[in-house]
């Protein structure tokens, strides 16, 4: 008896998962909530096949992928927006592939992190000029209340060539 053949994935209906939207958008833990109502998650093989990819590594079973959105008009490549959720972290993950659905750069843009001293919450904001603005606070264990003064604020841009830089 032969084992049955795994589903055969194509790069095609990966990105066909991501629906495109009109910039600007903001991504926070609540736009999560749209996306996951709107967008079922990843079938496993396509986590398996292309976001093992992008990521560098087999994800493990417990970690859920959610395809948010697709960055318009993006003519020499594409620029995903997934929604990455896991053990004490959950984030929005940047990733720019080529036409071919080979990886060209890839970014944490917002999100929450714990590493169990500290919690980290970022929001992003991507515009129509691909610039995308983050603000990023940390509130630590001991703290009772957040400190808004302790938020940082910096932006980053999708350049045309599919890098994603530090911008000022």
């Amino acid at each position: 008896m032969s084992k049955p053949k795994p589903p055969k994935v194509s790069f095609h209906d990966f990105l066909d998962k991501f629906p495109e939207i009109e910039l600007p958008v903001t991504l926070t833990n609540d736009t999560q909530l749209e996306f996951s109502r709107s967008n079922e998650p990843l079938p496993q093989a396509m986590v398996a096949k292309l976001i093992a990819a992008i990521e560098g590594e087999d994800p493990d079973e417990f970690t859920e992928f959610v395809p948010c959105l697709k960055i318009p008009k993006t003519h020499d490549f594409h620029a995903i927006v997934y929604w990455k959720a896991g053990l004490m972290s959950y984030q929005y993950i940047l990733a720019t592939l080529t036409k071919k659905g080979e990886l060209i750069d890839k970014a944490a843009i917002a999100g929450t992190y714990s590493d169990g001293e500290s919690l980290v919450q970022s929001v992003a904001t991507i515009e129509d000029d691909w610039i995308i603005y983050i603000i990023s606070g940390k509130t630590e264990a001991e703290q009772t209340s957040y400190d808004a003064s302790s938020s940082k604020a910096f932006n980053l841009e999708l350049l045309a060539t599919g890098e994603i830089i530090t911008s000022n």
